[in-house]
């Protein structure tokens, strides 16, 4: 399958996320002369595409810009940029916070703005993209669903909602992370070598992960397959059931992560 994207590709920044991105689309079949990353150094990203630490002198406007840069750094690149961008350009941001009349205020040519929350596993194709955005008719809808599908799972997410599905999806692998590495270090605190609970642990959230992917039941249903009456996964899920522990656990966590999202998106409104 072509790649749905014909024209220049610029990408402002390329670090984690940007180039987990870009590494994944050039893997489905972006020719790498179509791109060209604006970055701080010119460091090179991939074989074949251009890097510059300013944008191009001339030649035509890009087809798709990607904003991949730190939030904090938006006002610095946006007067360098906003004036190489077409109606036709089609603008992407990966910016955490920023919401897309922040975006306009600071990029008022092109016709459509996409405001996307990818999160980590996106470099595997495994990852969730969560889309908004303005001025998208369904030619460019369709487009940008397009061009987010070869990193995994792509939902179109209500603008008001974005601090969630920032804080659920977007951080939700950090907190998986850690809860690995907390089911590790549990097993060790029983008894287990460290470095073998680890293995362990890492294993178990992997296979169980991909259980409940592919199964018919919810994960809520699993679970209570796996533990018998009186049994011992029973036993332990008592502790995280108790008084709603778990849940009230992860709630809080989402809420502090979903208030700094709010506090960011404040933070560039203001500013523009």
């Amino acid at each position: 399958m072509a790649f749905p994207i014909e024209g220049p590709v610029w990408l402002v920044g390329a670090g984690n996320m940007g180039g987990a991105m870009l590494r994944r689309w050039l893997d489905a079949g972006l020719d790498p002369a179509q791109v060209t990353v604006i970055r701080r150094t010119a460091e090179p990203v991939a074989p074949g595409v251009t890097v510059l630490t300013m944008p191009p002198p001339d030649g035509p406007s890009p087809t798709m810009l990607m904003l991949a840069v730190k939030p904090q750094a938006l006002d610095q690149v946006a007067p360098l940029i906003a004036p190489a961008l077409a109606t036709e350009t089609l603008l992407v941001s990966i910016l955490a916070g920023v919401e897309t009349a922040s975006l306009r205020a600071r990029f008022p040519n092109p016709s459509a703005i996409v405001r996307a929350m990818p999160n980590t596993p996106v470099a595997i194709g495994k990852g969730v993209v969560a889309l908004g955005g303005e001025g998208l008719d369904p030619v460019a809808r369709r487009l940008a669903e397009a061009l987010m599908a070869p990193l995994g799972l792509v939902e179109w997410v209500d603008e008001a909602l974005f601090d969630a599905v920032t804080a659920l999806a977007g951080s939700g692998p950090a907190f998986l992370f850690r809860f690995i590495d907390a089911l590790g270090a549990a097993g060790a605190s029983i008894g287990l070598p460290a470095d073998q609970a680890a293995r362990l642990a890492l294993a178990t959230v992997e296979g169980s992960a991909l259980l409940a992917a592919t199964a018919d039941e919810s994960p809520a249903l699993l679970a209570d397959r796996v533990a018998s009456p009186g049994g011992s996964t029973r036993k332990g899920l008592d502790v995280l059931d108790e008084g709603g522990a778990l849940v009230k656990l992860l709630s809080a966590m989402l809420a502090a992560s979903a208030r700094r999202n709010a506090e960011l998106a404040e933070a560039a409104r203001n500013a523009a």
